[in-house]
């Protein structure tokens, strides 16, 4: 056991020393919480080899009880009128307004990235594993990967995830090695035997491990992590110890770019410089740009600078540690209300009481059900990314899209539905799923807005504008994307067309009217300026 690290001496290291646990004390904390040990203490004598003993006695505490100063934390303690708030919240607001909220409150401190906020709450509801009957495990935690610009307030997110989630364990990329990780081998001084260690991840069994600085890790040790990410166990093989640990855990990931800061001539993948066996296993990457606009920069300094100078007894380090302290006589009327004031925001939950509605929703005594409706809108979506995806000539796509994708928004579903404390996934959650995921995926370049429909049709309209000039000023943005993006389904497994072919097969492509034939001269020659295609001899190729 070693001392709190806040109560420790200036510039000493915290104190420990060795605790003996018997009986049915046994098993009742784990390496990271926080305990109150009452006990004897007393003198052991050390064994010296070959000449019994010595003059030498080594300290234990024998310990009579063990109480967890944080047990309050990991399984908040529920009273009716919590449970009544608790259910009262689904039931008179709607799903999008609640999980605003719920992410709003998740992070009041910073200004923004509501799209990583809202995404990171559903990561702490988590989805739902599941064990199949051949012995295959599908996971239901979710992973998250943030990338950015220094200064964009990843490692505060990380902080807030430290503090909201039930348990969680820190950690950094130049700090832990890849057996820090998951397992080490250590021999056992006094009776020299060899003994397994468990790492970072095995410790947040049923937790959420944060790694900041994660570009800092050496490639080596990165490896590691990939069984953990996806398989959700560790397997040792060393020194003739053979074992399986667990480790199912939600991986939440912060890193720079390889060039410090955002380079905006190269893709992302030449920034984020990461292979795709374990960009595939993040099931959410967000890029996080420092972008220099005004109206945001005024947002962003009057919220710091509104942080700064309320007067908060609250946030101060010395009330959070008498606050820790009151935890074990359980008197705190701070923590207990549902609502606390935010001049940014309004009213907001409080952390305690958004604690204990993540808690209370994870734990229902079901698991949401997929209804037909929701997975034909989740197979449809998946279908027209893969079908985007292979028609790209470039791929600056941010995730590779994988069946690991088609996972992601099943998990986000069933997240979103265990917020909303329903028995099923309907449509309604799986279209808060791919809205995240269309952040997430979707993210062209440097874009980070949300790429819906209209977005994606303004685009079109502003390259036509830029770059066709006035010859495609004649044709609506609705008929142009249409015709583009049925083009690109009509050429995915072919590199050539009869002029007349295509005019056959785009006379079907619109339910009310036609394209004319000089419409559709009008943008193959749009696209041939762009050199998508050259037209020749009355055929289409593609180049």
């Amino acid at each position: 056991m070693q001392e709190m690290p806040e109560n420790a001496p200036a510039g000493q290291l915290p104190r420990s020393i060795d605790v003996v646990l018997e009986d049915d004390l046994v098993d009742l904390c784990k390496p990271g919480d926080r305990v109150s040990v009452v006990g004897i203490y007393k003198a052991i004598p050390a064994k010296s080899i070959g000449s019994g003993m010595t003059g030498v006695f080594r300290t234990a505490l024998v310990a009579l009880s063990v109480y967890q100063l944080s047990k309050e934390v990991a399984a908040p303690s529920l009273n009716h009128e919590d449970i009544q708030s608790i259910n009262e919240l689904p039931r008179r607001m709607k799903p999008d307004g609640l999980l605003e909220l719920l992410g709003r409150s998740f992070a009041p401190s910073i200004c923004g990235h509501d799209e990583i906020k809202r995404a990171l709450v559903l990561l702490l509801f988590g989805g739902t594993e599941k064990n199949l009957f051949n012995g295959t495990h599908i996971r239901g935690d979710i992973n998250c990967l943030m990338v950015g610009d220094p200064s964009v307030a990843k490692s505060q997110l990380l902080r807030c995830v430290l503090g909201v989630a039930a348990y969680a364990v820190s950690t950094t990329g130049r700090g832990s090695s890849g057996v820090g990780l998951t397992a080490a081998v250590t021999t056992d001084q006094e009776s020299g035997e060899r003994k397994l260690e468990a790492g970072a991840m095995v410790l947040a069994d049923r937790g959420v491990v944060c790694i900041d600085e994660f570009d800092k890790m050496n490639d080596a040790d990165r490896v590691a992590i990939h069984e953990v990410m996806e398989q959700q166990t560790v397997t040792i093989a060393k020194a003739g110890i053979h074992a399986s640990l667990n480790a199912r855990c939600s991986v939440v990931a912060a890193a720079n770019p390889i060039y410090g800061s955002y380079d905006h001539s190269h893709g992302i993948t030449r920034n984020i410089n990461l292979p795709d066996s374990l960009l595939s296993r993040f099931d959410m990457l967000f890029i996080v740009l420092d972008r220099s606009d005004s109206k945001v920069d005024r947002a962003i300094s009057s919220h710091v600078l509104d942080m700064h100078s309320r007067e908060n007894p609250t946030l101060s380090t010395k009330s959070m540690l008498q606050r820790d302290a009151t935890l074990t006589h359980g008197k705190n009327d701070f923590e207990s209300a549902m609502y606390m004031a935010h001049s940014s925001f309004g009213e907001i939950l409080s952390k305690r009481f958004l604690q204990k509605y993540i808690y209370y929703a994870k734990h229902r005594p079901w698991e949401p059900i997929l209804t037909p409706g929701a997975e034909n809108f989740i197979a449809e979506q998946y279908s027209r990314w893969r079908v985007d995806k292979a028609t790209e000539s470039r791929a600056r796509r941010t995730l590779p899209i994988t069946a690991r994708t088609l996972e992601t928004m099943i998990r986000l579903s069933t997240a979103h539905a265990k917020m909303r404390m329903s028995k099923s996934v309907d449509a309604v959650d799986a279209s808060v799923a791919i809205d995240i995921m269309r952040f997430v995926v979707e993210a062209e370049g440097i874009t980070t807005s949300k790429a819906d429909e209209t977005g994606r049709a303004d685009l079109n309209k502003g390259e036509a504008t830029k770059s066709g000039g006035s010859c495609l000023s004649g044709i609506p943005v609705s008929k142009l994307s249409t015709f583009q993006k049925k083009f690109q389904e009509l050429m995915l497994h072919r590199e050539t067309i009869l002029l007349q072919d295509l005019y056959q097969e785009a006379s079907s492509w619109l339910s009310d009217g036609e394209f004319s034939i000089g419409e559709i001269r009008t943008v193959l020659n749009h696209m041939q300026a762009r050199d998508k295609l050259m037209i020749h001899n009355d055929t289409v190729h593609l180049i």
